[in-house]
């Protein structure tokens, strides 16, 4: 958290220092990862592996993400708890319901227009819609604060707000608006698609399960782990010990490569499939699948009634 913080400082300040120039759009790149890293930060605080209590991790967890990154906390822990309790069911994991990309085929089945071309080509088009991810982040958390039910929504909201006008203010006064909407487009992209590259090895054209599944192959069987040592470690912030991680949520992240062996050989004793990729294979199976889902609409297969999504 020290380096994290430290290296967003940085940031800024080299962003203030070099001030209205070409150059700032270096900068831009650099915090989209830090801002990724960030992200990542406020994961484990949701997952209280900093923070044994709920109080602090609340805390540090608003801090992290709605005035660090711009996006509401609370709407985003809930979301991903609801995914950990069901990863990759199609009804109960907002992480694979059918919105822009498409996971299961049943969901493909009669969209149209826009739709039906990104489901179409959605393998060719995973990356350049990463792009988008910053934005879709914190579109979702202003609707999110717009409906009555999450808990401290006026506090989440006043914290993003300030995030947003501190970020728009820095960008106007500093740049020019040319080189502003270029630092803007940038920073956001560069988030986008690290962030997403953080989580779309982990469950991304793994099985889909129907909730029978006791707990351990509910969640086992539905994630895969990504090897390549420290620096994807480093790079992934952990979550490339994805399948030791939805097994034990509230484990520190560095404790899960301590873990990975013991859960493997156990997994191997009880017959339970336990997949372990590189991390440019865990990129080629998420891309797969995706093609895969999009070839009832490339081969003109007529809607399916029921499923006009």
């Amino acid at each position: 958290m020290s380096v994290v913080a430290a290296l967003l400082a940085a940031g800024w300040a080299a962003f203030f220092l070099i001030g209205s120039s070409w150059w700032t759009l270096a900068v831009a790149v650099a915090l989209g990862v830090v801002f990724s890293q960030l992200a990542l930060l406020a994961h484990d605080v949701a997952h209280r592996q900093v923070f044994r209590t709920k109080r602090p991790s609340e805390r540090v967890g608003r801090a992290i993400a709605n005035i660090g990154v711009g996006m509401s906390y609370g709407w985003w822990n809930d979301k991903h708890t609801r995914h950990h309790n069901n990863p990759n069911h199609d009804d109960l994991d907002p992480d694979v319901q059918p919105e822009v990309l498409i996971w299961a085929t049943e969901s493909a089945w009669g969209r149209r227009g826009l739709k039906g071309f990104i489901t179409r080509h959605q393998a060719g088009l995973f990356f350049p819609l990463l792009t988008l991810l910053s934005i879709d982040l914190r579109i979702s958390s202003v609707k999110a604060l717009r409906r009555p039910g999450l808990k401290r929504r006026g506090l989440e909201a006043a914290l993003m707000a300030g995030h947003l006008v501190a970020y728009v203010s820095a960008l106007l006064v500093m740049l020019t608006p040319l080189q502003a909407l270029a630092f803007f487009a940038v920073h956001h992209a560069v988030f986008g698609v690290y962030l997403g590259m953080t989580f779309a090895p982990n469950h991304k054209g793994m099985p889909h399960p129907t909730g029978d599944e006791d707990f351990l192959r509910k969640q086992v069987v539905t994630s895969r782990n990504v090897t390549g040592g420290r620096l994807v470690d480093l790079a992934l912030g952990g979550l490339n010990y994805q399948i030791e991680h939805h097994l034990f949520p509230a484990m520190p992240t560095p404790n899960l490569r301590k873990a990975q062996p013991v859960v493997e050989a156990y997994c191997a004793r009880a017959g339970i499939p336990y997949v372990q990729t590189s991390l440019i294979e865990s990129y080629r199976q998420a891309l797969r699948h995706l093609h895969e889902v999009g070839a009832p609409l490339r081969a003109g297969e007529p809607a399916r009634a029921g499923y006009d999504r």
